[in-house]
């Protein structure tokens, strides 16, 4: 048996973990519509989620839980060039009672305009036992660029985020998609865009702590130079439903495979259709 003490030498995988449910929707899916105009910004329909909903997860190895994760939609829209946003923000934190072994206090933050889908704001915190890393970058979707302390670069129209694009996928419709269908995305990060495919595995009933859930199951291929390293195969269950909420998410490892599995949510915008037990919160 694999003891508490190696899991937690390898706690810096939990912020990859959920981050990975993140990435799975990382950029902008290109929209079926003419491009638009130079004074006009897009307008995505969006029944999957709202302000004050926050999703909760444990991350852990079997039966050895090693921290907790959590995405937060503030209860009130915050304000970027003039435009409501919503203000999300994802975090991951190892438990106290092994911050000695590995402590791990990350936290993402992404100011998403409520009628395009898209990021204006972006921001990077880790922390991760003695490593530090902090990233900000603002998009400018007008001039297509996104500014950082390192300078400003090109983007592409509606360019994602790794969070902004996990919230824009909800808005997409995934009931179409068939095993095997594979979506192409793009997101920004440091200095460059990056590509990532995901290939949809098929359907699967899936119980976790939060109860059981019909989920569409997918795959990321992570492309060599993007924001992760391929150093296992990672796959993602989703809802099959309008809110399309990560339910669980595997990476294979060494040690065998780390999980991220919802432990509860709240404030969603309406019922989990795809929980099969008889209370489907809204």
């Amino acid at each position: 048996m694999v003891k508490q003490g190696a899991i937690m030498r390898r706690a810096g995988i939990i912020a990859s973990v959920l981050i990975v449910a993140a990435i799975v929707f990382s950029a902008a899916f290109t929209p079926a519509m003419e491009p638009p105009q130079a004074e006009a910004l897009r307008f995505v329909p969006n029944e999957a989620f709202g302000f004050g909903e926050h999703l909760k997860y444990n991350v852990g190895y079997k039966f050895i839980t090693a921290g907790t994760a959590a995405f937060r939609v503030a209860p009130r829209p915050a304000k970027m060039k003039g435009r409501e946003c919503y203000d999300v923000r994802f975090e991951v934190r190892s438990l106290k009672s092994l911050d000695w072994l590995y402590k791990v206090r990350d936290w993402y933050r992404s100011v998403i305009d409520i009628d395009g889908i898209f990021p204006w704001r972006f921001e990077q915190h880790i922390r991760e036992g003695n490593y530090r890393r902090d990233f900000t970058a603002i998009l400018d979707h007008k001039l297509e660029k996104a500014t950082t302390k390192d300078g400003e670069f090109d983007i592409e129209p509606y360019t994602h985020d790794i969070v902004s694009a996990f919230y824009y996928v909800r808005t997409l419709d995934l009931k179409s998609m068939h095993k095997g269908d594979t979506i192409h995305l793009r997101n920004f990060y440091k200095k460059k865009t990056f590509d990532l495919k995901v290939r949809l595995l098929g359907r699967q009933e899936v119980t976790v702590e939060a109860g059981t859930f019909r989920c569409v199951v997918i795959e990321p291929l992570v492309v060599e130079g993007g924001l992760f390293k391929s150093e296992g195969k990672i796959v993602v269950w989703l809802t099959d439903d309008e809110r399309k909420i990560p339910v669980k998410v595997r990476t294979k490892v060494l040690i065998g495979a780390i999980d991220a599995e919802l432990t509860g949510y709240e404030g969603l915008r309406g019922p989990l259709m795809a929980k099969v037990d008889s209370d489907t919160d809204g």
